[in-house]
């Protein structure tokens, strides 16, 4: 209980603000090929490709396409640059993308989904050009951005007016590190945790209307692609998306946890802890990605 009341009390402040996060654009990923993908205004967004060595763009391979964490406030593309090199050796095109968020653009957390939405209708609508399988497309992300690849998932609106509407955006699968699944009240709180979350103005203002509508949390009963999450048990996040594998699970999905024990939140990163949780959870990703066929073992 204690757990859940404190579920959104560390949402604004899980990534440490960066320098990169008053600049106009995000700090870029080493390496991967850059594509726009959406201009909003005057802001061309970016997406990165990485690509197997000597990829075909007539071959149809799976994909993942990541977005980064950072509250919705900053952060960069350059975060899931690792994954997307691993992948990209493993045989899959891997993809980081760059939206827009509130220290650079002034942006709502809607208008962070509208980007991921827009970003997946974007791979699928160019697989043919960039050798992929639209068939087999995983969205993924840490904190804020595991928010925006569930998101994709299971939310219908947050659709841009210059999105090709006929194109999903949902994807076939799903890699979540640490996501923000439970950012508003809900059904499946106690009475007393949803009048916490009702008084809360910690994110009710980075959004244009009621944060249920954009909780996935709310939605976890819709049928969803299999999905893997990894949490460190220290996490505050951990409680809400307890309730969502649980929730998801009973609904028929395929939807898994892997924790860590006395690990905090963003313990996932390439530069944590000497890379060690970002090797066990790529490995688990690994596992998860060979299971759905889509990798060969190593």
């Amino acid at each position: 209980m204690q757990k859940i009341l404190i579920i959104l009390s560390l949402l604004p402040l899980s990534i440490n603000a960066t320098a990169q996060e008053t600049q106009k654009y995000a700090q870029a990923p080493d390496g991967g090929e850059a594509h726009i993908y959406k201009t909003v205004g005057k802001v061309k967004l970016p997406l990165y490709v990485f690509n197997p060595k000597n990829h075909k763009n007539k071959e149809k391979i799976p994909a993942a396409v990541f977005f980064h964490g950072g509250s919705w406030n900053g952060g960069s593309p350059a975060k899931f640059e690792p994954h997307c090199k691993y992948l990209a050796e493993r045989g899959m095109v891997a993809i980081t993308v760059e939206y827009r968020v509130k220290t650079r653009q002034n942006a709502k957390i809607e208008d962070c989904i509208e980007d991921a939405k827009s970003a997946m209708r974007w791979v699928r609508a160019n697989a043919g050009k960039l050798g992929i399988d639209p068939n087999r497309i995983a969205s993924g992300g840490g904190s804020a951005g595991g928010h925006l690849a569930a998101c994709v998932a299971v939310i219908d609106g947050c659709n841009a007016k210059s999105d090709n509407l006929k194109v999903s955006p949902k994807p076939n699968g799903m890699v979540l590190f640490n996501p923000a699944l439970a950012i508003a009240k809900s059904k499946h709180f106690p009475e007393a945790i949803n009048r916490r979350l009702g008084r809360s103005k910690k994110l009710s203002d980075r959004s244009h209307g009621p944060l249920e509508e954009i909780s996935p949390l709310n939605f976890a009963e819709r049928k969803q692609p299999p999905c893997i999450m990894f949490f460190g048990t220290a996490d505050n996040l951990k409680a809400g998306a307890d309730i969502y594998v649980d929730v998801s699970t009973k609904a028929g999905n395929d939807c898994k946890m892997v924790s860590y024990p006395d690990q905090k939140h963003g313990f996932f990163g390439y530069d944590q802890a000497g890379g060690k949780y970002f090797k066990l959870t790529v490995q688990e990703m690994d596992k998860f990605l060979v299971k759905l066929g889509w990798l060969k073992n190593s």
